[in-house]
């Protein structure tokens, strides 16, 4: 049988902006610097779709481990298992 869906399957509420949240995203934001060891938050900005990640670690807390291009690498445990997702910095928030 065919899989059904993608991975942005069921997350229409989690990926749209509030009316008050809307319009252009500052510069700031989307060309934000963390060093190795920050720690962030993985905080989804719905209309940028570059650099996303699994819709299982929106909220999620993790420590900024490596620059990769204009992403980071950062490490989330999930499950108990230490984990790396790419992600762009407009995704994340400095704790």
């Amino acid at each position: 049988m065919a899989r059904v869906g993608g991975p942005r399957r069921k997350t229409s509420s989690v990926f749209t902006k509030s009316s008050k949240r809307r319009g252009k995203i500052s510069a700031k934001n989307y060309l934000a610097e963390f060093k190795q060891g920050d720690r962030v938050a993985l905080t989804v900005e719905p209309a940028v779709h570059e650099g996303t990640y699994h819709p299982r670690f929106i909220g999620k807390t993790g420590v900024v481990g490596s620059k990769k291009g204009s992403c980071y690498e950062i490490k989330v445990m999930d499950l108990g298992k230490e984990k790396k997702v790419l992600v762009h910095p407009v995704h994340l928030k400095r704790l």
